[in-house]
């Protein structure tokens, strides 16, 4: 059998959506269109109008049946865990990808120049290049296909593709070793669970390797 080489990344969520999901086994998929970053796909001068229409065009087509799983390549940076995990009251899930299905992010000073031909290609790259202030995240991206709406969300199941093998609680929440296992119910056995915390020396989120002080 072909083993796959995969990267483990990280996801960061907050408490109610990251027990859910790992109890139903899933990553909400994100939507192109409400993505956080206003530049993202049109990371390009779009000063020409008519090429401005075009990219606008292409990128509500594309968001119709692609979406993105968001990753990290860390999780010890303290301002990913304030904007995404809740303020440290969240978790963060490692999985491990395989590299075939990552996008690297590229971080740039300055807007791309047009190419000749807008096709989904060109977009795809745009997707993947982002403002260089954004480079803290040491983002990788996963694009899907878009099926079906569940409760008004497109999800991704866990897979062979998509498998947790870490899950990390955040150094002020309140979720304890019991809400984790119990959300992962049969497949704790092969996933490793710590609570984070601060550092003492640095500015980084370091793993609390004193169990006691996690009920």
């Amino acid at each position: 059998m072909l083993c796959l080489k995969k990267m483990r990344v990280y996801h960061f969520l907050n408490k109610n959506y990251g027990l859910e999901n790992l109890q139903r086994r899933r990553l909400k998929i994100a939507e192109i269109m409400s993505l956080n970053d206003p530049f993202d796909l049109l990371g390009i001068n779009l000063s020409d109008p008519s090429l401005r229409h075009a990219v606008n065009e292409t990128k509500r087509a594309l968001s119709k049946k692609r979406g993105i799983l968001c990753f990290s390549k860390g999780w010890r940076n303290p301002v990913q865990w304030a904007h995404y995990s809740d303020k440290h009251q969240g978790i963060c899930i490692g999985f491990d990808v395989p590299d075939s299905l990552l996008v690297k992010v590229s971080y740039v000073r300055n807007r791309l120049k047009p190419e000749k031909e807008i096709d989904e290609q060109f977009m795809l790259k745009l997707l993947s290049t982002k403002f260089s202030h954004w480079k803290y995240e040491k983002e990788y991206r996963v694009f899907v296909s878009l099926d079906e709406k569940v409760d008004g969300y497109f999800f991704k199941e866990f897979s062979r593709e998509l498998m947790p093998r870490q899950v990390i609680v955040g150094a002020i929440s309140d979720i304890s070793r019991a809400d984790i296992n119990q959300a992962l119910g049969s497949m704790k056995a092969g996933i490793e669970v710590f609570k984070a915390r601060p550092a003492f020396r640095t500015f980084r989120i370091v793993k609390q390797r004193k169990e006691s002080l996690w009920a």
